[in-house]
């Protein structure tokens, strides 16, 4: 078996636009970024890109048992590596874009998605697909889904505004490259003012 970390830096390599970083993530930051969500609500997940796998194991540890985590992987080794070293049938593994994640719900599970989580880098998509990813994401999710993602940069933001109406972010330091933080509620909502986002509670919370 090919390690996981010489797939990842060959896939950067090859692809450096479709992959975030040729570094998998740290622990601290998996569980950070974990963490807030209503695990015992989350019935159909989704992953963007999810690599070397270091996300999508520590989620199946979470999910309930009749959940199921869909990972949504443009590169053919990433994929390969996952089914392999996963018989989770919770786990389905698809080869494609994160623009037609509505048609892999539709084929995989039933209703629309409780949570998507990515780490694809918006900043280096071109602007037309990263508009056409985000609104695919906003209309996948149910209308009480969170999108939880994780960015080097700030590119993210504007699609986060333009397509839900909470939002709440973070930062991690303990990370190669370290990362911004960011979950995301009520998909395809006018933004509100002086509400503030608990991905916990999968609702607005009052403050300033």
């Amino acid at each position: 078996m090919k390690d996981a970390g010489w797939i990842a830096a060959a896939e950067f390599v090859r692809h450096p636009s479709m992959v975030g970083s040729a570094f998998p993530a740290s622990a601290r930051m998996v569980r950070r970024m974990l963490a807030p969500l209503d695990w015992s609500n989350i019935e159909v997940l989704v992953e963007y890109g999810p690599g070397s796998g270091r996300f999508t194991f520590e989620m199946l540890k979470r999910m309930r048992p009749d959940a199921q985590l869909i990972a949504i992987e443009t590169s053919q080794a990433f994929a390969a590596m996952l089914r392999e070293q996963c018989n989770d049938p919770r786990l389905v593994v698809v080869e494609g874009s994160a623009r037609d994640v509505r048609s892999y719900i539709r084929a995989e599970a039933r209703g629309r998605a409780d949570c998507i989580l990515t780490g694809l880098p918006f900043s280096t998509l071109g602007d037309a697909e990263a508009d056409i990813i985000m609104h695919e994401t906003a209309l996948a999710l149910k209308p009480t889904g969170v999108l939880a993602a994780y960015q080097m940069r700030t590119a993210i933001c504007r699609l986060i505004d333009r397509n839900f109406a909470y939002v709440q972010r973070d930062f991690e330091w303990c990370n190669i490259p370290p990362c911004h933080l960011y979950w995301a509620a009520s998909p395809l909502k006018g933004p509100k003012t002086g509400e503030r986002f608990d991905p916990a509670r999968n609702g607005p919370e009052r403050g300033s």
